[in-house]
């Protein structure tokens, strides 16, 4: 197993479990030759599910767990009170070495607590960041929005920290050289912005090794003009809903408007190759979830809703974070110990 990427799957996790997330992890087995599968839960649930697909028994186990975090617990206690959880189990399996990766889409909260608790953070970083992928109309396809989640409240020099770390991921994983670093504003002048963000970007011009181009608008993201995109989790989570809420508005309004009149339901009919395929370069589950950089080891958020897609291109990323050493590369940029 030693050279296999060691991925432990919250089967429990998420709306549509254990369906989704099981199917999510055997595509991903299907695609990866190097990937061994940990899947923690109610091991009967998880099994029913397994019995539906052909898969190569010596890379999975599964392990079972007495108790679920549901979504609306408290996530301090829950990580406290329920230590035969999937994500407690799957998070001190991380901690201990005996997997690499945790992917869940269960609680946000108890996967944030958890992921600082358990894991812990590499020394010298002050807070991991949540840091998904986002659609974006550029060559690259995606820019990474860092901080979508984690710290609602952030002090200016995580902000730096969360710039290098998602420089790090997007050259690494992504293959970005010198990424383009933009700060949310809410104007391109620099004297712009709340105090937060004042402090915040003469503290990026002076980073010598980052690419930063300055202030970047909410209507500029979706262009793809930066690389990384850099916020405080408040701002970068009604960024992150608020995408989603359009791009679902949006393909509902193009249905409704290909199926309005016999006319249209023959245009749709002509351009449904080619209509699905650009929706499906702005689809989300594309790019997997969102990993806390800065930890010990890797934790993968992905959407309570998430279908197998997304499981399988979530538990895909861990490999590539492996195999990039990502951490080794963050600790190198932030000159951690």
């Amino acid at each position: 197993m030693a050279d296999q990427t060691r991925v432990v799957l919250d089967a429990m996790g998420g709306d549509n479990a254990p369906g989704e997330i099981v199917k999510g992890g055997i595509l991903a087995l299907e695609k990866q030759q190097d990937l061994f599968l940990y899947l923690l839960g109610d091991e009967q649930a998880i099994r029913e599910e397994l019995k539906k697909y052909s898969y190569d028994e010596k890379r999975v186990e599964v392990r079972h767990c007495s108790q679920t975090i549901e979504m609306a617990e408290p996530p301090v206690k829950a990580i406290q009170k329920k230590k035969d959880s999937s994500i407690v189990r799957g998070m001190t399996m991380i901690r201990k070495g005996e997997a690499d990766a945790f992917v869940s889409a269960g609680s946000t909260g108890a996967v944030l607590v958890g992921g600082q608790i358990l894991v812990g953070r590499l020394k010298g970083i002050e807070r991991p960041p949540l840091a998904p992928l986002i659609p974006t109309d550029n060559e690259r396809g995606c820019s990474l929005l860092i901080d979508c989640g984690a710290n609602v409240d952030a002090r200016p020099s995580m902000l730096v920290q969360f710039a290098r770390m998602g420089s790090v991921y997007m050259e690494s994983v992504m293959g970005i050289k010198n990424p383009k670093v933009g700060i949310v504003n809410i104007g391109a002048e620099e004297e712009k912005g709340n105090a937060l963000v004042k402090e915040t970007f003469p503290l990026l011009k002076e980073c010598k090794d980052l690419n930063f181009v300055g202030s970047v608008e909410a209507r500029d993201i979706p262009s793809g003009v930066v690389d990384v995109v850099v916020c405080e989790a408040f701002t970068g989570n009604i960024i992150l809903k608020m995408y989603e809420g359009v791009a679902l508005t949006l393909l509902a309004k193009v249905k409704q408007g290909m199926l309005s009149t016999l006319r249209s339901k023959i245009g749709a009919l002509l351009v449904k190759p080619a209509l699905k395929k650009t929706l499906k370069s702005f689809s989300m589950d594309q790019y997997g979830g969102a990993p806390m950089l800065g930890l010990k080891g890797l934790v993968v958020k992905t959407h309570g809703s998430s279908e197998s897609v997304e499981i399988c291109n979530s538990v895909l990323q861990c490999s590539q974070f492996m195999q990039q050493g990502i951490n080794e590369k963050i600790k190198e940029r932030l000159n951690l110990e």
